[in-house]
């Protein structure tokens, strides 16, 4: 069992690892390892995570989820296949983590009295000056 917080745990047959080669610098080591992770985790399909953390992780993921439900996380960042697995897996427990936090409730709020004396006296100000821009009377 993998821990993500107090409440969810996820078990290890529940992420899918496959090793890939990595892209970009790195020589003959790139050329000849296979030292990328690719993550995968069914976040539809999970019956360790709850309705409302399901729901925020499909927003949180964008990109990364495809359309069955599956997240995928790659990882190439490091040299080492080991390396790259913890990355991998931080990733996907940081995400996972967010989307366990539920977004605060909105509080609508009025503007004070003050404030709105003061947005009124701004745009008489802003008016008075236009007002004074404006061609009056020709002066012969």
């Amino acid at each position: 069992m993998i821990r993500v917080n107090a409440q969810i745990s996820i078990e290890e047959r529940e992420i899918e690892e496959s090793f890939v080669r990595a892209s970009g610098p790195g020589g003959q080591n790139v050329n000849k390892l296979a030292t990328a992770v690719q993550l995968r985790f069914d976040v539809r399909r999970s019956p360790s995570l709850p309705a409302e953390v399901r729901a925020r992780l499909e927003r949180l993921a964008g990109a990364r989820l495809t359309r069955d439900g599956v997240l995928v996380i790659i990882a190439q960042r490091h040299r080492t296949q080991a390396r790259n697995r913890e990355d991998a897996l931080e990733r996907l427990l940081d995400l996972i983590r967010r989307a366990a936090v539920a977004p605060l409730k909105r509080r609508p709020t009025k503007p004070t009295k003050a404030s709105r004396e003061r947005r009124i006296e701004g745009k008489k100000r802003r008016a008075g000056i236009k007002r004074l821009r404006r061609a009056g009377p020709a002066f012969d």
